[in-house]
């Protein structure tokens, strides 16, 4: 019989599953709410993927109790759920090394992102940080808002003080806010122990119920009689 100390920990991994899928969900919803640093630094698609993830998590915490609750000789549901757990543990580290890879190039990647941006939206930018264009005053500047009032007031700007163009700003906040989701959330990482654990939770209980149901079929085989 599978000992209760091993199922408690199964059962704990397992809840901390559903707790994980559940976090990349409801965060991947609060974070599309309209913000508009926030929505530049983290894209629909980055948000897509947090939301399939979390979507995947839970369905393989559903799976995980019909697998579990099947009598000990059907171990067929715990061997599809540990698939499912590769399958999981697969897209953790294709979004986590995405995210990562993106940090490695912040200032060029969201350079492209800054100037697929809306007026609007770098004006609000541009208030916030109180700067004017990205790497220089003349690159990708957007006019108005209650800093960059005028042309002349951007020109006005010295090229050799970084604090006044949004490239700094921009990708400071954006180095923060990926790593807090690489190293916490997915993100991302941090998801894979619990997967890891919990398969090996999973070897381990379908390993113990398969030497019990040996042990019966030995026993029956003796008329019911044990070893000693």
């Amino acid at each position: 019989m599978v000992s209760k100390k091993l199922m408690g920990v199964w059962a704990g991994l397992d809840f901390v599953l559903l707790a994980s899928g559940i976090l990349a969900l409801v965060l991947s919803m609060v974070w599309r709410a309209p913000n508009v640093l926030m929505n530049l630094v983290l894209l629909p698609a980055d948000l897509t993927a947090g939301t399939v993830l979390g979507v995947s998590l839970i369905v393989t915490f559903v799976i995980s109790i019909a697998a579990i609750v099947q009598r000990n000789h059907v171990t067929i549901g715990l061997v599809i759920l540990n698939y499912c757990l590769l399958i999981d543990s697969l897209m953790i580290v294709v979004i986590g090394t995405f995210v990562w890879w993106f940090t490695l190039q912040e200032r060029a990647n969201f350079h492209v992102v800054w100037q697929q941006a809306s007026d609007a939206v770098r004006i609000d930018l541009q208030d916030k940080f109180k700067c004017c264009g990205y790497f220089g005053a003349n690159d990708t500047v957007s006019i108005g808002g209650n800093f960059c009032v005028s042309q002349d007031f951007v020109n006005s700007l010295k090229p050799d003080n970084l604090n006044n163009f949004c490239v700094t700003p921009v990708t400071n906040f954006a180095d923060s806010t990926l790593n807090n989701v690489f190293t916490t959330v997915t993100i991302v990482y941090g998801f894979m122990a619990v997967i890891l654990c919990l398969l090996l939770a999973t070897l381990c209980v379908i390993k113990k119920r398969q030497e019990d149901e040996r042990f019966k079929k030995i026993d029956a085989k003796r008329g019911g009689r044990g070893f000693v």
